[in-house]
C-alpha cells in the first residue's frame, strides 16, 4: 500500500515535491495546497493533483477563475499519512497544531527553526534520526549543499573545523521581488545563521559562515575553507565523494566554468524544469595546503532538498531502514547522478 502525502503549498518547492512523490512507487500525492487561483493551481490541475484550499473563504475566487476545489487543508489532512509543509518560511508554525490535531506526521523546510520539529533532516548524515518521527524538518538548499560535502569528508578524513562564505542569489528567478541589480549585499549579523543550522545536522562540527547576497537567480555559491585533521592530496578528497551520487564533480577547463554554464548543464541533461538536484563542485577548484582545503560548491537553490523530502518521508514512515537504498531509489526516480 502506497503512502499517502499530502503537500500544502504547491510553490517553488512543493510543486517540485509533488513531482518528485509522483514518481515514487511507493507513495503517491493525495492532494496540494494553494491560497491564490494562480498559473500554479492551473498547473496543479493539468498534472491531476486533487487541489484544496488553505481557508474556506479563498474557495470562491478560485470557482471564479473556473478552478475545481476539492475542499479545504482540514479536509487534505484527513486523507493523508504525512504532510510536506512547503509554506513560505515561518508560515508552517502556525499549521504545526493542525497537523497534530489531524494524528498525522508532518516535514517542514528549512524556513521554519529547527525547534518546530526538534529533528533536523539529511538523508545521508542522519536518516535514522526521523526513523517514526511525528515531525521533521528537512534543513535549508544552504545547509543541504554543505552537509552534502562536508559530511563524507568528516567521515573520511575528518574535519577540525570549517569556514565558508555563502555567495547567495538575490531571488528565485520567477520572484519579481528581490534585492536590488546592482549591489552586493553583506549580512551584517554574523555569522549567519547557516552554521548553526549545519550543527542541527553535524552537531559535532566547528562552524563559521558569512553570506553576501548577489544580482543574480540562478543559484548560490559557497567558498568553503575546511581544516582537515590530517594531511592529504586533492585525490583522497575527491575519493571521499565517489560514493555520493549527489554531489557531482564539474570543470571549468571543460567550459563549466560558473553557475550559468552549469544550469545550462540541466538543461542539456533534460532535468525537469531545468533543475540540478546534485551539489556542483568544480574539481579543478580544489586545493589542499597541508591541512588545510579548499574548494567552490554551487547550489541549485530550488531543487537540491527534494530528494531529502522523498527520503525524509520513507524515514519518518518507517518505509525503508537503510539509508543508501532509500537514496538509490530517490536517485533513480529523478535521474540524480545520470
Amino acid at each position: 500500500m502506497k503512502v499517502r502525502v499530502g503537500i500544502n503549498g504547491y510553490g517553488t518547492i512543493g510543486k517540485r515535491v509533488a513531482s518528485a512523490v509522483a514518481a515514487q512507487d511507493d507513495m503517491e500525492v493525495i492532494g496540494v495546497t494553494k491560497t491564490r487561483p494562480s498559473y500554479e493551481a492551473h498547473l496543479a490541475c493539468a498534472e491531476g493533483y486533487p487541489l484544496y484550499v488553505a481557508k474556506p473563504d479563498q474557495v470562491a475566487a478560485f470557482e471564479k477563475e473556473g478552478i475545481k476545489v476539492e475542499g479545504t487543508l482540514e479536509d487534505l489532512v484527513g486523507k493523508v499519512d504525512i504532510m510536506v509543509d512547503a509554506t513560505p518560511g515561518g508560515v508552517g508554525e502556525a499549521y504545526r497544531e493542525l497537523y497534530e490535531r489531524a494524528g498525522i506526521k508532518a516535514i517542514f523546510q528549512g524556513g521554519e527553526d529547527h525547534g518546530i520539529a526538534g529533528v533536523s533532516f539529511n538523508a545521508y548524515a542522519n536518516y535514522k534520526e526521523s526513523w517514526g518521527a511525528k515531525f521533521s524538518r528537512v534543513v535549508s538548499c544552504n545547509t543541504t549543499g554543505l552537509v552534502r560535502t562536508l559530511y563524507p569528508l568528516d567521515k573520511e578524513i575528518g574535519v577540525e573545523r570549517v569556514s565558508a562564505t555563502i555567495v547567495r542569489r538575490g531571488a528565485d528567478p520567477s520572484d519579481n521581488k528581490g534585492s536590488a541589480l546592482n549591489s552586493l549585499e553583506p549580512s551584517l549579523k554574523l555569522p549567519t545563521h547557516h552554521g548553526p543550522d549545519v550543527q542541527t545536522i553535524m552537531p559535532w562540527i566547528n562552524i563559521t559562515t558569512m553570506a553576501v547576497k548577489s544580482p543574480t537567480t540562478l543559484m548560490h555559491l559557497h567558498c568553503v575553507i575546511a581544516d582537515l585533521k590530517k594531511e592529504v592530496k586533492e585525490s583522497d578528497v575527491l575519493a571521499a565523494w565517489d560514493d555520493v551520487s549527489r554531489v557531482r564533480l564539474v570543470s571549468g577547463k571543460r567550459g563549466l566554468k560558473g553557475t550559468a554554464n552549469i544550469m545550462e548543464l540541466a538543461k542539456d541533461l533534460d532535468r525537469p524544469r531545468g533543475d540540478f538536484m546534485e551539489i556542483a563542485v568544480w574539481q579543478d577548484g580544489i586545493k589542499v595546503v597541508g591541512k588545510t582545503l579548499y574548494y567552490y560548491q554551487a547550489v541549485h537553490q530550488e531543487s537540491d532538498v527534494v530528494p531529502e523530502n522523498i527520503d525524509c518521508i520513507r524515514s519518518m514512515m518507517k518505509m525503508e531502514p537503510d539509508a543508501s537504498r532509500s537514496i538509490k531509489k530517490t536517485d533513480t526516480s529523478l535521474g540524480i547522478g545520470e
